[in-house]
């Protein structure tokens, strides 16, 4: 009984934890989802909210600013990949 179910947990046979949040971390129906999601205890990924601050996002925070342009976009481009 326990090595059926080690070998279906975090797949779509497993009724009880949610499969998707087992593989990505996330889960599009989040608290609504009908299956557990299980976070761990400890991981080897450090997640640091707001460490980029994207220069659309400063410029909203200045004031209201027209559409962007291409330059624009490449400039943001060029901004992110020098990050």
């Amino acid at each position: 009984m326990a090595d059926r179910l080690a070998s279906i947990h975090g797949t779509e046979q497993d009724r009880v934890n949610c499969p998707f949040y087992f593989k990505v971390g996330a889960c599009r129906h989040g608290d609504r989802c009908s299956r557990q999601h299980n976070k761990p205890l400890f991981s080897q990924t450090v997640l640091l909210a707001h460490m980029y601050q994207a220069p659309a996002s400063a410029a909203m925070a200045q004031g209201p600013t027209s559409l962007q342009s291409a330059s624009d976009d490449k400039e943001a481009q060029v901004h992110f990949d020098d990050f």
